[in-house]
């Protein structure tokens, strides 16, 4: 494993509520000196969880919410940032209850997830919600969520529709699929 740069100085570019543009100054172990810029989050700490709900041993509770990101409808996951103060089991229970009406009582990590790392400072733990009961808490959704069950076994059709794009929630369920038929990762 090759030695980490040294970061010689940080800048902050810009910032808003969520997030902010940094541009670290690095040293390579070889000597070479460059300047990357990253998108960190704005505040320290407090992570993020996608659940995997599972109403029963092979279906899976989807969730329909709009992304602005892409400006359409995505079929997804139930994710959350995790609040100050909570664990990621106490975070991925409260946004399934929040965003789904189901707790859990079984919770399982399953992995740790990033997306575009050599830019964007932000993992994702993936958490297997199993054991599911109902209970329905006040979240920060501007619309009542759309829920819909969809059999593990056909992760390609969720695919092909089109409407379930996001990274993380594909490679999930994907992980999910392999753990609960007994294969590490």
């Amino acid at each position: 494993m090759p030695e980490k740069p040294t970061i010689l100085k940080r800048t902050t570019l810009a910032k808003t509520r969520l997030f902010s543009i940094e541009s670290i100054a690095l040293r390579f172990s070889n000597g070479k000196r460059c300047e990357f810029e990253r998108l960190t989050r704005s505040t320290r700490g407090g992570g993020a969880v996608l659940i995997i709900p599972m109403i029963s041993d092979d279906t899976v509770i989807l969730v329909r919410e709009y992304a602005a990101g892409v400006d359409r409808y995505e079929i997804g996951l139930p994710k959350g940032k995790t609040d100050p103060g909570e664990d990621m089991f106490e975070a991925a229970n409260r946004e399934l209850k929040e965003e789904v009406g189901f707790g859990a009582r079984k919770l399982t990590f399953l992995s740790s997830l990033t997306i575009a790392p050599g830019y964007l400072e932000h993992a994702t733990e993936i958490i297997l919600a199993q054991d599911l009961y109902e209970e329905k808490l006040s979240g920060d959704e501007p619309e009542e969520l759309e829920q819909i069950t969809w059999k593990l076994n056909n992760i390609s059709d969720l695919v092909a529709t089109g409407e379930c794009t996001e990274a993380r929630s594909i490679a999930a369920l994907y992980m999910t699929r392999e753990y609960l038929a007994g294969c590490q990762f």
